[in-house]
């Protein structure tokens, strides 16, 4: 939703394969169909990823690494606010993992 979703919708209409990093399979399927019908591209593909998981960024991670030939851009959109607090299932504040921790792992991750 919001700007990542228009980030990705301008970026399938630009004809790029386009992975949409989402933690919900749901509203992520329905914008990957949205963005596909909307641009014509069919390369609009529906990963998982919790940022505020390190696991699941270094899944993700993982599995792009294997699966795509290059990665040209990366967009860090991901972020929560407003959340009680809470601590993840490794020891870290949620807001924290997911607004940061996770996506400065996800693009070391990356870069190979």
């Amino acid at each position: 939703a919001g700007i990542g979703k228009c980030v990705a919708m301008d970026l399938a209409r630009r004809n790029a394969r386009t992975i949409l990093a989402c933690r919900s399979r749901e509203r992520g399927q329905a914008a990957v169909e949205e963005i596909r019908a909307a641009t014509g591209n069919p390369a609009v593909l529906l990963r998982l990823l919790d940022t505020g998981s390190l696991a699941s960024v270094r899944a993700f991670a993982s599995a792009v690494l294997r699966e795509e030939p290059r990665l040209d851009v990366l967009v860090n959109n991901a972020g929560v606010t407003g959340l009680p607090f809470a601590i993840t299932s490794e020891g870290l504040e949620q807001t924290f993992a997911t607004n940061y921790l996770g996506p400065f792992l996800l693009t070391n991750l990356l870069l190979g």
